[in-house]
């Protein structure tokens, strides 16, 4: 599930060259997670990176994470019998 969120959330790059002629990316709605490199590629695994680390953090605190094309990522807790 986990994979199958980022995946999704990755469809939604928005991929920007800048002057210097590297890469910027950053998904809309999920504020603060953006990447950059020299490459479209290095770009999209540092945007990677930085989307997972932004998920666990929001999971951890309780936060709600976006549902992107129709993919929810959440924690549900068990109640013991």
């Amino acid at each position: 599930m986990f994979l199958r969120y980022c995946e999704a959330a990755l469809k939604q790059t928005q991929y920007k060259q800048l002057e210097d002629k590297s890469w910027f990316a950053e998904i809309e709605g999920f504020e603060g997670v953006w990447g950059n490199g020299d490459t479209v590629e290095e770009c999209r695994t540092d945007l990677l990176e930085v989307l997972e680390e932004w998920i666990l953090l929001k999971l951890r605190d309780g936060d709600s994470l976006p549902i992107v094309d129709g993919v929810e990522l959440k924690i549900i807790e068990e109640i013991e019998v």
